[in-house]
């Protein structure tokens, strides 16, 4: 079908309902680095409050939430993001990428982080991994697409390009429209094909905190023509070659590991 086809309305007619949990990594962070600047913790709460000053307002609708739901919500044109799969550069409303299942959201951080060496082909590849956290949280609404289903599924090719993002911004121009508040797709980076929940409004979100944030701690290893991400309790490992993602821009990805400094 031609995108010219999903317009507003025709997206409309389109929507489903989702009750689901999904998940998203975020790199392991504590407020006990601020703590390392100061003496007590009076200070350190001073010193909290001053960073949280320097940053846009949470919309209002996600006031309620936590830092890690508001958080894509909050910057505005103001201080423009790149471009991704469906927000505009600069774009005033933001987008929680999330996924169906941890796995999914394990590999698309992965690739982001081997994308970053194989663009930056002098930088040394780091000998310990970098650690992340990967949450959960629950989301309903009745106002969703789900684009790996007919007769969205359709145009799958346009939704899972790898790099051009035109065909999916512009639906989720429409979607907006349309008052749909989440969109599900196949994932672009994913080798096993996982499905993605990208979340255009705060409302979709069953629950205000997430459910989940220290017993999903991956550790990710990047090494020569692949990486590993490592996942301590429960005990897993995934393996994925620079060549699984299928992505021409990894072939600079570096074959051989320096070692820093």
């Amino acid at each position: 079908m031609s995108l010219d086809t999903w317009t507003p309305d025709a997206l409309s007619s389109e929507t489903c309902s989702i009750e689901h949990n999904v998940w998203r990594l975020v790199e392991t962070q504590s407020k006990n680095s601020t703590m390392k600047l100061v003496d007590t913790l009076d200070e350190q709460s001073l010193l909290e409050q001053l960073l949280e000053d320097t940053k846009p307002p949470i919309p209002e609708e996600c006031s309620e939430l936590h830092y890690l739901l508001f958080t894509p919500f909050r910057y505005d044109p103001g201080k423009p993001t790149a471009v991704s799969r469906f927000r505009y550069e600069g774009q005033k409303e933001g987008v929680f990428y999330s996924a169906l299942e941890v796995d999914t959201a394990v590999a698309e951080m992965t690739f982001y982080r081997m994308l970053f060496f194989s663009e930056s082909p002098q930088t040394i590849l780091p000998d310990n991994a970098c650690q992340f956290t990967a949450f959960t949280v629950p989301i309903k609404t009745s106002h969703a697409l789900d684009l790996t289903t007919a007769p969205l599924s359709d145009d799958r090719d346009l939704w899972t390009n790898k790099t051009n993002y035109e065909p999916c911004l512009q639906l989720s121009a429409n979607a907006r429209m349309a008052d749909i508040d989440c969109i599900i797709s196949q994932s672009a980076r994913d080798p096993e094909k996982g499905k993605n929940a990208s979340i255009l409004r705060c409302r979709v979100f069953a629950s205000t905190s997430p459910e989940r944030t220290k017993d999903q701690t991956w550790n990710i290893f990047l090494k020569p023509d692949r990486a590993e991400a490592i996942r301590e309790f429960p005990g897993k490992i995934i393996e994925f070659l620079s060549s699984s993602f299928e992505d021409n821009r990894l072939s600079s990805y570096p074959s051989n590991k320096g070692i820093c400094t």
